[in-house]
């Protein structure tokens, strides 16, 4: 069986091709079968192929209704970063203290979407004005300290709607509803919502899907980069009770510790991670979908866990300028109420295909 995929080409050297199978028709996606980097040119328009040979790879399981999906992982006009399928390894296997992030245990998951950067004031803007113009309502506003700096100041229930906003706004699938036969979108009010996990529209990531994003393809490390923190790397509250901390500067972020707080930075200030991401680290706390299991890293299911049926506090990630490096490793998990809308809280989106 060959494959072969024209790609009109991007304007960059590279692109990365996965090829995913589907043994179902296209409900479930498994992990690429192939991986292919080429070199491209950049003229414009110019059409390259990309061709598999499936023979040395097909391993005969893949018959009944199968299909192939390409996905390409160039420059993502939406600013988002294609995190591949695959297992990684979750859980943190090095301090010790984090009593909920063990054993460290492997999670396969499928392939998605991230928003590279945190959501700006400028972007939580623009779809929340579109939002209360069509049906939306929200608990808080919403602030930021500048529009390329992250919004904070909203609840878990705020960036929930605004995640099915901006998937109206750009015509996709909303993933949000009020009922469990998916036909009301949420739009309003507080509500737990049921989840179409196979919309393309944007919704929170899980905690699976986070903490695998956040790694950035690494295994066995603290940060998304590896295993110390300093001030040149994240915007977090530096400490010398961490030996892992080992930024020359302490307290809050000397660049951003400027004026009144809140004392965010504007996103993406700093390296990206190995998938191209920004802030995976500090800066504001990032909502996740799930709710608080303590339990979560023994009991939770091997293949795209989405978390615990109901509780009463939802998950945030990734720690904030406030808060200290121990707070901002890849295995750290932080609850609070989905009304909270502290001002070093945040979020991203993630979406399918």
């Amino acid at each position: 069986m060959d494959i072969t995929y024209d790609l009109a080409d991007p304007g960059v050297a590279s692109v990365s091709i996965w090829i995913l199978v589907s043994q179902d028709a296209g409900t479930n996606w498994n992990v690429p079968a192939y991986t292919f980097t080429g070199a491209y040119g950049v003229s414009p328009g110019l059409n390259k192929a990309v061709v598999w040979n499936a023979g040395a790879d097909w391993n005969g399981q893949y018959t009944a209704n199968c299909r192939v999906r390409v996905l390409a992982n160039d420059a993502d006009p939406a600013g988002l970063a294609l995190i591949p399928a695959g297992p990684f390894q979750m859980g943190d296997p090095l301090d010790g203290d984090i009593a909920d992030a063990r054993p460290v245990h492997s999670v396969n998951v499928s392939a998605f979407y991230m928003d590279k950067s945190l959501i700006t004031g400028a972007r939580w803007i623009g779809v929340y004005q579109w939002g209360t113009l069509h049906g939306y309502t929200f608990d808080n506003a919403g602030a930021a300290k500048a529009n390329d700096h992250p919004v904070q100041s909203i609840s878990w229930f705020d960036a929930v709607k605004w995640c099915n906003a901006r998937s109206e706004q750009e015509g996709r699938t909303p993933a949000y509803y009020t009922d469990a036969a998916l036909t009301v979108i949420y739009k309003t009010g507080q509500a737990a919502p049921f989840v179409n996990w196979s919309a393309n529209g944007y919704r929170l990531p899980t905690e699976a899907e986070w903490e695998k994003a956040a790694r950035g393809g690494l295994s066995g490390q603290r940060f998304p980069w590896g295993l110390t923190i300093t001030h040149s790397q994240a915007n977090y509250n530096s400490s010398s009770s961490y030996s892992y901390d080992t930024s020359p500067t302490r307290g809050y972020n000397p660049a951003y510790a400027v004026g009144s707080q809140p004392y965010t930075s504007p996103v993406a200030v700093f390296q990206p991670n190995g998938y191209g991401l920004f802030d995976m680290a500090g800066n504001v706390w990032e909502w996740c979908w799930d709710w608080l299991d303590g339990y979560y890293y023994s009991s939770s299911p091997g293949t795209d866990p989405h978390g615990p049926a109901s509780g009463n506090q939802r998950v945030l990630r990734g720690g904030s300028w406030y808060f200290s490096a121990d707070l901002a490793r890849c295995a750290n998990r932080n609850v609070v109420a989905p009304t909270n809308a502290g001002s070093d809280i945040g979020f991203r989106c993630v979406r399918g295909f």
